[in-house]
């Protein structure tokens, strides 16, 4: 998805290290629908720890950086901004929900989102989705929230507005009128 939504843009992938049900995951569930939260918060910076490294490494820099996370890594990337919201300039979550109710509020205020739902997912419920939008709401995050009809799989709606979204917001500005 990363090239579809960010062509030539330097994509850096993690792989979930939880198995469950013969898939990977970024961290455990006590059960169907109930986030292991000390997990959660293991894992959160586990990642934080990755894109810290990744952006020495490859000299990328946190202002460009958009996290983007489908199902349970739309959770972890949710979790990731609320935790440490100087990791990341923004980020796409897709068919995410909340992972926690953050005590106190960060302040994501200048953090564009695109929060990408599925209107007949399986998985995570409207209300779930309409949480999560609210917790960025709270947050003063700039939040673009779209539905697409789909259950709890990766759109074609997805992508366009994916691709349309980082380019509003990534662009670079032009300095003059062209001739």
């Amino acid at each position: 998805m990363g090239s579809a939504i960010a062509p030539g843009a330097a994509l850096l992938s993690p792989r979930g290290k939880i198995l469950e049900h013969g898939m990977s995951s970024f961290f455990r569930r006590l059960e169907k629908g109930v986030i292991d939260q000390q997990d959660l918060e293991r894992r959160t910076a586990e990642l934080l720890s990755f894109v810290t490294t990744a952006c020495g490494t490859y000299s990328l820099k946190r202002d460009r950086l958009i996290v983007v996370g489908f199902s349970n890594g739309a959770v972890l990337a949710a979790s990731l901004l609320l935790r440490y919201p100087e990791t990341a300039a923004g980020a796409i979550l897709i068919r995410g929900m909340a992972p926690f109710l953050p005590e106190p509020m960060p302040d994501l205020r200048r953090k564009p989102i695109l929060f990408l739902c599925g209107l007949d997912d399986p998985i995570v419920q409207t209300d779930e989705a309409e949480d999560l939008a609210n917790i960025f709401r709270s947050a003063n995050a700039d939040l673009t929230m779209h539905w697409e009809k789909a259950g709890n799989t990766l759109a074609q709606g997805d992508i366009l507005m994916a691709f349309d979204w980082l380019r509003r917001f990534y662009l670079p500005q032009r300095t003059s009128t062209p001739q």
